[in-house]
């Protein structure tokens, strides 16, 4: 069990975190021809499948497409502003190109100790292969290499599995339906053809009124029960938030060379965080605070956000997260030019007996900033966010 859970690790921020073409596979459930005939199958019996599933090697393209609903353009004045890593390498950075537009990938895994991701985008590649105790990153274009040590003690803790979790796929299954409860609708809506495999069709919908999420879908395979395929959609409609899934699969052992990587002739190296402590080098004793406070002052928020706790408002898909700053929100108009178009770009004015305030939006997370330093953000709509405000004026 603790091997299932360390190649989940990999396969499912892959599918998710990774993020194909919008029209493959998980549409809602009209019967189309070329549906696969599978026998039935109940929503409780499906999940105690996935938990049950013991996929340890892999190999496959997967397709990633996801649509936040944020401007584009704005984003990358911001970034530039933000000043990039040290290497074009590093996956911190690389990987969060993934946000956004439609990525193609190569995907292989073997096992807990050996993964590889590639992201293809044309005639460039970037590679990020988990390989025993190395981690290497390429850059094709850039010529660059980033490479640290695997974390140490990572496999030990996942073999220690708490006395408190589920200990069998039918336990996991029944915690997680009475974790539904009544705000969560849990269902399985029909059969696909996902990477010319058969599969059900796992869909969980809110039941609440004033969530941003239409539903979650997610194609799991009859075979096996491994997860192929994930659909977020939003109430905006539209292209789904987000959607990855296989377009081709096979779960035999990938060859042990796949997972060898070899420093190209010329490539400029750079180590991680953990390999530079390990030659002995001195890293900046404040990074991390200098950053922030950085940051902070570039925005114009360098005191934002020191006030009051956190505090959650309602449960499940309507939950919203209120944070009192304690000071005045930020006048916009006093940001750098860059910042100023970016918020004006994706921000409503809002008014009520609150007071007044903006909305942030994206087509999943939305955030009210009050004028007088209030926070309230979730994957609510607009509306949600101004009646809790108004309910804690």
């Amino acid at each position: 069990m603790a091997d299932t859970r360390k190649a989940s690790r990999f396969i499912v921020p892959v599918a998710v975190a990774g993020v194909a073409a919008a029209t493959i596979g998980l549409v809602p459930a009209l019967a189309a021809a070329g549906d696969p005939d599978l026998p039935d199958i109940t929503a409780q019996q499906l999940i105690e499948k996935i938990a049950a599933s013991d996929t340890q090697t892999l190999s496959g393209t997967f397709r990633i497409s996801t649509d936040l609903g944020l401007p584009l353009g704005g984003l990358a004045d911001l970034g530039g502003l933000a000043g990039g890593g040290s290497s074009t390498a590093d996956p911190t950075e690389k990987l969060t190109e993934l946000v956004t537009g439609t990525h193609t990938l190569r995907v292989a895994a073997d096992g807990p100790d050996r993964q590889k991701l590639t992201l293809l985008d044309g005639s460039d590649e970037y590679s990020l292969i988990h390989n025993g105790d190395d981690v290497w990153a390429y850059d094709s274009k850039s010529k660059e290499v980033f490479h640290e040590k695997a974390p140490e003690g990572a496999d030990a803790a996942a073999e220690k599995p708490s006395k408190e979790l589920p200990t069998t796929p039918k336990e996991l299954a029944d915690e997680v339906l009475k974790a539904a409860g009544d705000t969560t609708s849990i269902t399985v809506d029909g059969t696909a053809k996902v990477a010319g495999r058969d599969a059900y069709q796992l869909v969980i919908k809110p039941k609440q009124s004033g969530s941003t999420v239409e539903s979650v879908k997610i194609a799991v395979d009859a075979a096996s029960g491994t997860p192929l395929k994930f659909t977020l959609s939003s109430v905006e409609g539209g292209k789904p938030v987000v959607d990855a899934g296989f377009t081709k699969v096979d779960f035999g052992r990938p060859a042990a060379s796949v997972f060898d990587f070899k420093v190209p002739e010329g490539a400029k190296v750079t180590e991680g965080a953990a390999e530079k402590g390990a030659k002995g080098e001195k890293l900046p004793e404040d990074f991390e605070k200098d950053f922030e406070k950085g940051f902070g002052d570039l925005a114009g928020l360098g005191d934002f956000g020191k006030g009051g706790g956190l505090n959650v408002i309602g449960e499940g898909w309507t939950a919203i997260a209120k944070l009192d700053s304690g000071a005045p929100a930020p006048k916009t108009d006093e940001a750098p030019k860059e910042i100023q178009g970016l918020l004006d770009s994706f921000g409503d004015k809002v008014t009520g007996p609150f007071g007044s305030g903006t909305v942030f939006k994206t087509k999943l997370v939305n955030a009210l900033l009050t004028d007088d330093g209030k926070v309230y953000v979730g994957a609510v709509t607009q509306d949600a966010l101004v009646d809790a405000a108004n309910a804690g004026k």
